[in-house]
């Protein structure tokens, strides 16, 4: 079976961070980090070149497919920013209305700037999904 190639690493997220040449994107970066760390209690890592996790959970499907994958995370894009959760969690329908101008796709949420969300929706948000993935691979 194929190995994960996207695993934790000890590369730096500031100067991975640093490395966006957008201003506002490269800000927004640096604010979900915090918001990310302190709603997760852990500290950012990278997994793979472009993608800021924190915590690590190991999953193994039915398929018999294994692997670790962050708790939480994001991962700057050229267009947007892609948000990193559970595909299922408590109020998800409920909070992503309220969350403000946003895609989604099965598991990941693409915004724009941080401006255009709710932050204290986002938090929960996190906090939900990291409480959906415990229960579902403790």
């Amino acid at each position: 079976m194929a190995e994960n190639k996207t695993k934790e690493n000890d590369n730096s997220v500031i100067d991975f961070l640093n490395t966006i040449e957008d201003d506002a994107k490269r800000s927004d970066c640096f604010k979900i980090v915090e918001i990310m760390s302190e709603s997760t209690g852990f500290e950012a890592k990278m997994w793979g070149s472009a993608i800021i996790g924190f915590g690590s959970y190991h999953y193994r499907y039915e398929s018999g497919r294994a692997g670790d994958a962050p708790l939480a995370g994001f991962s700057p894009r050229k267009k947007e920013i892609a948000l990193y959760f559970s595909a299922q969690f408590k109020n998800r329908e409920q909070l992503l209305a309220e969350f403000g101008k946003h895609k989604t796709g099965k598991a990941c949420v693409y915004i724009n700037k941080l401006s255009d969300v709710d932050a204290d929706v986002f938090k929960k948000m996190i906090e939900n999904s990291v409480n959906e993935i415990k229960s579902t691979y403790p």
